[in-house]
């Protein structure tokens, strides 16, 4: 159809003649009322944003002679913050000459992934940065149940 037709047809029904695929050969068009979509994409957008979960990185300082009360009430912290649907950082900062033995801060990496391994998978491994040791754990993907079956009435 020509363009003129179209624009005719438009002005005739009152409604906006709305270019789909300009770069379509021919170009596709529709006739529609562009304010009413274009309210209707950011309703559409406003919803969206509403219903989305921003991940943020929570952050666990040890230390590479953590003890273990000390350690278990760290890891319940973590484990809070995946379950909300958070990363963590777990920071193992090394004083003096601990650096020396950075084995030890690496091993209280693992065994805190490993208190975590239900809910959380290692997202970076341990990584030494000058005096400072690191390791990222993201939340597993939660797993949603099968929908429960809807009995009919008799």
């Amino acid at each position: 159809m020509l363009t003129r037709e179209a624009l005719n047809i438009a002005v005739d029904r009152e409604v906006d003649l709305v270019k789909i695929a300009p770069t379509a050969t021919p170009p596709v068009c529709r006739l529609m009322d562009y304010g009413k979509f274009r309210y209707e994409q950011a309703q559409k957008e406003k919803e969206a944003r509403r219903h989305q979960h921003i991940v943020e990185v929570k952050e666990i300082r040890l230390s590479s002679t953590i003890d273990a009360h000390d350690f278990n009430f760290k890891l319940k912290n973590a484990i809070r913050f995946l379950k909300d649907g958070d990363k963590v950082k777990v920071t193992v900062r090394f004083h003096g000459r601990q650096v020396v033995h950075s084995g030890l801060g690496e091993k209280q990496l693992l065994k805190f992934a490993e208190g975590c391994s239900e809910l959380a998978l290692i997202e970076k491994p341990p990584k030494l940065e000058g005096r400072r040791m690191f390791l990222f754990l993201a939340p597993k993907a939660a797993v949603k149940p099968a929908p429960k079956a809807i009995k009919e009435k008799e």
